[in-house]
């Protein structure tokens, strides 16, 4: 499999990710710098899935 791909499939499923578990965990209070917001907890889970891919 190509790098670019392999980095795509990572940084799409962990931003889908991010956004699952802001939509089911998410934060009751609004006071979670991550999960308060769903582009703060997509664009974590996007960052995490990039470094994974990444990863060897």
């Amino acid at each position: 499999m190509p790098l670019i791909a392999k980095i795509l499939i990572g940084v799409v499923l962990g931003a889908a990710a991010g956004y699952g578990w802001y939509r089911l965990v998410g934060c009751s209070t609004g006071t979670c710098p991550i999960t308060s917001r769903w582009w703060t907890s997509t664009g974590y889970g996007a960052a995490m899935g990039l470094l994974l891919s990444l990863a060897k």
